[in-house]
């Protein structure tokens, strides 16, 4: 059920488009030098985006206050523009019973977008 989830996902789910708009976000990242670490959080975004069924975000018991205080700025600049897209996609697509796997799927990357550092991406099995 994963695999027909993810695969539909991918095709009419936006999950190719976010996956692109993300790694597009982390290639910026990576080329201005400083915000390197945001540009690994994007990249991971990326991934995550493209296939999240029978994946969970959890956070990473080892991360410390530089991930934090990044984590705040992330909020500050981005962070919450792309939480807010999360959530109304995620609302739009809960608007047909086809479309609710679809918009769990959205919401459950509101927290990782809102919040990414400190955060790994773990398989369900």
């Amino acid at each position: 059920m994963r695999l027909i989830l993810n695969v539909l996902w991918f095709v009419f789910g936006s999950g190719f488009l976010l996956a692109i708009a993300y790694g597009i976000a982390g290639l910026i990242c990576f080329a201005l030098i400083v915000t390197i670490p945001f540009g690994i959080a994007s990249m991971r975004l990326a991934v995550y985006s493209l296939w999240p069924f029978g994946r969970t975000v959890v956070s990473r018991p080892t991360a410390g206050l530089a991930s934090g205080t990044a984590n705040v700025l992330w909020v500050i600049l981005a962070g919450w523009w792309i939480a807010l897209a999360h959530i109304l996609t995620g609302v739009a697509q809960c608007v047909t019973v086809i479309g609710i796997p679809f918009g769990i799927a959205n919401f459950k990357l509101v927290p990782v977008a809102f919040w990414p550092l400190g955060r790994e991406i773990k398989d369900l099995d």
